[in-house]
């Protein structure tokens, strides 16, 4: 395969992924039809299955795409900011509320889906969501005053911490970007953050 058609069959791949965003965006992926995002795309429906063999593997690809983005600005954003609490919620939440902003249909997607849409795509979801836990799980154990917390203790507090998280990505989809409503949103994350942090600073795990 030549480069240019590399460079199309990739072009095609990315038409039909945003296509399937724009159709499902009023309604639920398992009301999509294939033919459809053929249809907003241009191809045949036969050409659909040069990409995706389903419409749930196209779902798939998009949780791939929206969550493992966001992780990943997360880790980075943790490993530079080392120990200091403060600069991880400040930075965690700003990094969120850019995501939504310039991945808005994406969050859109994962928000409608993680409920509503086909079995595969909801557990691939809670897989990405659980998979976030654990990794910061294991960066809370560097913490200070968590050298001592059981493992299962490091789970509770990730758990609480990216559970918030993704309430607040939920909200923000319903705000204006730049609005009063949008900060609101943001300092109401960073101040639930802080809560749950200071808790946490003064939980001892329990042994017995």
């Amino acid at each position: 395969m030549t480069v240019s058609r590399v460079a199309q069959k990739e072009r095609t791949r990315r038409a039909i992924l945003d296509a399937a965003l724009d159709l499902s965006a009023s309604s639920t992926l398992v009301a999509l039809s294939l033919r459809q995002v053929a249809k907003e795309v241009g191809i045949v429906p036969t050409a659909f299955y040069r990409h995706f063999p389903s419409i749930e593997d196209l779902g798939l690809a998009l949780v791939e795409e929206s969550l493992d983005t966001l992780r990943a600005l997360l880790r980075e954003l943790r490993r530079t900011a080392g120990t200091d609490t403060g600069e991880i919620i400040d930075g965690s939440v700003a990094v969120l509320v850019e995501q939504v902003r310039h991945d808005h249909a994406h969050y859109a997607f994962i928000a409608r889906e993680r409920f509503a849409g086909p079995p595969t795509v909801r557990e691939a979801i809670a897989r990405g969501i659980e998979l976030a836990e654990r990794e910061l799980a294991t960066d809370l154990a560097h913490l200070p005053g968590t050298a001592t917390w059981s493992e299962q203790d490091l789970q509770v507090l990730s758990e609480l911490i990216v559970g918030a998280m993704v309430t607040t990505a939920e909200r923000l989809l319903g705000t204006p970007t730049g609005s009063p409503a949008e900060q609101r949103v943001a300092d109401t994350a960073r101040i639930q953050l802080r809560m749950m942090l200071v808790g946490a600073s003064n939980w001892r795990s329990q042994t017995g």
